[in-house]
């Protein structure tokens, strides 16, 4: 089935979630008028459904292949990059002095939910290069800029993000990758990184990895990590001390090359730092904050395509008689039952993670309590707009029936390629510990209070107060407790936080809606966001007795006699 971008939703939640217009009132974005905004939403349509969703089934059965340390990428991958590089949706947030358009974030975000949704294979090249801009933008020195960062937001080249190490996964304090100085004021940099996404392929002739090393005499753990610009090309046109020595064959996102990159084999690969040594972990948290708030945005793009495709087969697919004629699956109750938690879902997920966007608009004009909410934020958009995501296309498949599980629907390959975004840029049980250790007592707690202060001030519904008075207990329990009890609650924690300002925001939509705003299929969302309100609410509610749970509790057999 064909796809459309959900344009008259997403302009929804950019009004009145994001309020872009109050944006556009600002200096800095002030190009964010209302018939930019939509012509921005239309475009990004046009590109995701003419260009993009076609190629989601062959980049998923052909994928990416890897012959002698070059990378293929599928049929029509490379033409669908050129179109999209002379779109000029690269730049579309970029900074305007690197040649980019300059505008919010939130109206990028509905971009990339399109790609996503579209086909996340493809978008997971672009979401890389958006978080390199941003570290090489606040962190990079004035020659690194004029050499490179133009080139980055034109997508002229692209970036990838160079952590982890068969050894250093989440502990990313256990790399070994190391640079020494090569006395010209570069470095040289040698090791093994893997899962490396578009570490190698044919759509670019530049490919810049953002690196994290150790240098000599580096304190031990995260303390001692640096960040290197190492580029594939060299500025003279050289080729550099690296490459591709495998990709991996993976559960989903087939098209998406995952590359074991090999640096320094040859004496060391030419690269330059990214801030100041020693300060790799805060120039890398630049790009991996933009990354797992994008990652939020795959599970958000999924669960709309997986919708989509289920709504569309439940209307056509015949099962039983009533009245003697045959009747829809989408008429029967537990099939309507789960199109509406499918919509429902992916309403409030699109909710939070533009929301979090915009915070970050409001941050970059000068709002500083706004930054501080972003960083609330983004563990409950990655770890909850992923879990939303893979339980959406894991309902598609359900909605379906046999033929879900069949590959040629097409709807088992959203569930596969959902479910690696809990997985990557930090687990969502990382999200969940960022939650519980650091974000609900940051600013000594008024960031999160504040949050909670404000969904008090404006939540109606009557589960909404209940969810709120439920968690600001549990939370100040968390604060108060171990660190092994607090981790303990954190996941169930976080999807609390997460629903219930998800709660709140579709809530403020549904104000919207029943004021005359938004497009058509008004009473489908309606009906979305009271279920939302009064089911799904009341379950994060029920989540409080896991939050209750402590670690002597979990930790009272050994791991071994739970084989």
């Amino acid at each position: 089935m064909s796809f459309a971008s959900p344009v008259s939703d997403q302009r929804l939640v950019l009004d009145h979630v994001v309020r872009i217009a109050e944006l556009a009132k600002s200096n800095r974005f002030a190009e964010a008028t209302p018939d930019m905004v939509d012509a921005v939403l239309q475009g990004a349509a046009e590109f995701a459904e003419g260009e993009l969703a076609p190629l989601n089934t062959v980049g998923d059965r052909e994928g990416s292949r890897w012959v002698d340390g070059a990378v293929t990428t599928p049929p029509g991958w490379r033409e669908a990059y050129a179109r999209f590089v002379e779109g000029g949706w690269m730049g579309l947030s970029g900074p305007v002095e690197a040649g980019g358009q300059g505008l919010p974030n939130s109206l990028s975000a509905a971009m990339m939910e399109d790609f996503n949704a579209a086909n996340v294979a493809f978008a997971l090249c672009p979401m890389l290069g958006l978080g390199a801009v941003e570290a090489i933008d606040a962190h990079g020195s004035d020659d690194l800029k004029r050499e490179y960062l133009s080139k980055i937001v034109s997508g002229e080249w692209t970036a990838t993000m160079n952590l982890t190490e068969p050894q250093a996964g989440s502990d990313v304090g256990a790399l070994k990758s190391k640079a020494v100085p090569a006395g010209d004021g570069s470095w040289k940099v040698s090791g093994t990184k893997i899962f490396i996404t578009y570490g190698e392929h044919d759509l670019t002739d530049n490919i810049v990895h953002m690196v994290l090393a150790r240098t000599p005499g580096a304190p031990d753990g995260t303390k001692g990590v640096s960040l290197f610009l190492v580029p594939k090309v060299l500025p003279d046109g050289t080729p550099n001390d690296l490459g591709c020595v495998s990709i991996e064959h993976k559960m989903g996102i087939h098209a998406s090359p995952t590359c074991v990159m090999a640096y320094g084999e040859e004496g060391g690969a030419t690269g330059w730092l990214i801030g100041p040594e020693l300060g790799g972990m805060s120039a890398m948290f630049t790009m991996m904050n933009n990354a797992r708030l994008n990652v939020g945005l795959q599970g958000v793009g999924l669960a709309e395509r997986a919708t989509q495709r289920a709504v569309a087969y439940a209307l056509d697919r015949k099962q039983g008689v009533r009245a003697g004629l045959p009747v829809r699956i989408a008429d029967h109750p537990d099939v309507r039952r789960m199109l509406v938690r499918m919509r429902a879902l992916t309403i409030a997920a699109r909710s939070l993670a533009y929301y979090a966007f915009g915070q970050l608009d409001r941050a970059n004009v000068g709002d500083g309590e706004a930054g501080l909410r972003a960083d609330v934020l983004t563990p409950l958009v990655k770890g909850w707009c992923t879990d939303v995501g893979c339980e959406v296309a894991s309902l598609g498949i359900q909605v379906h029936g046999g033929m879900g599980f069949i590959e040629e629907t097409g709807a088992a390959q959203h569930l596969r390629d959902a479910r690696i975004a809990p997985i990557y840029e930090g687990t969502n049980g990382i999200q969940a510990a960022d939650f519980v250790q650091r974000k609900i007592g940051l600013d000594g707690g008024a960031a999160f209070d504040g949050l909670i202060a404000d969904i008090r001030a404006d939540a109606q519904h009557k589960e909404l107060i209940l969810l709120t008075d439920e968690l600001e207990v549990l939370v100040a329990s968390a604060r108060n407790a171990s660190p092994d009890d607090r981790l303990t609650a954190s996941y169930p924690l976080m999807t609390m936080a997460a629903v219930l300002t998800a709660g709140w925001l579709v809530e403020r939509l549904g104000r919207a809606i029943n004021a005359g705003e938004g497009g058509g299929g008004n009473a489908g969302r309606r009906a979305a966001i009271e279920y939302f309100l009064s089911v799904i609410v009341p379950e994060a509610v029920g989540l409080g007795a896991g939050a209750e749970a402590t670690a002597e509790m979990i930790y009272q057999a050994p791991a071994e006699e739970l084989a």
